[in-house]
């Protein structure tokens, strides 16, 4: 698999690419860095990477630009139609700090209770428990997520 996402002939889905990123201890943004980046730098709609999983169900994109030692990744997620996505634990002590743009999700970490939340309403977690993101309505979700790690995060 390794090979053939290096030789180009596959993309890795969000699920693979955090695994990659947690077996090297990197940080999932390290992985597709482009080089060479400035102090200034505009991350334009039209050529974000955007990361998709669940056949295209549940997709993300970056909102920082990729360098080193970075403890903070900001990301825009994108949610299908009742569609949950389910995410594995991350090393200890990160924390996700999600915030609903576009309507309304069940967000379940852990042994806790499921939260639902409404456009507008954010919810922080210790997301280093398997934890999921389910969309409850008929039209795709917009969330922006902040993960934070304890350690910083080699690019």
């Amino acid at each position: 698999m390794l090979g053939q996402i290096e030789t180009g002939k596959s993309s890795p889905t969000v699920a693979i690419l955090w695994k990659i990123a947690t077996a090297l201890d990197v940080s999932c943004g390290s992985l597709i860095a482009e080089p060479h980046e400035t102090a200034l730098q505009v991350l334009t709609h039209a050529k974000a990477k955007v990361l998709s999983a669940s056949e295209g169900r549940f997709q993300t994109r970056a909102l920082f630009p990729y360098e080193s030692e970075r403890k903070v990744e900001f990301y825009e997620l994108r949610i299908a139609p009742h569609h949950t996505e389910r995410a594995e634990a991350h090393r200890p002590g990160t924390v996700e700090n999600l915030v609903v743009s576009r309507g309304t999700v069940e967000i379940v970490a852990g042994r806790h209770a499921p939260q639902i939340l409404g456009e507008g309403d954010a919810i922080l977690f210790e997301a280093d428990v398997a934890h999921s993101y389910r969309n409850m309505t008929g039209s795709e979700a917009v969330l922006f997520l902040v993960t934070t790690y304890v350690d910083e995060i080699s690019g």
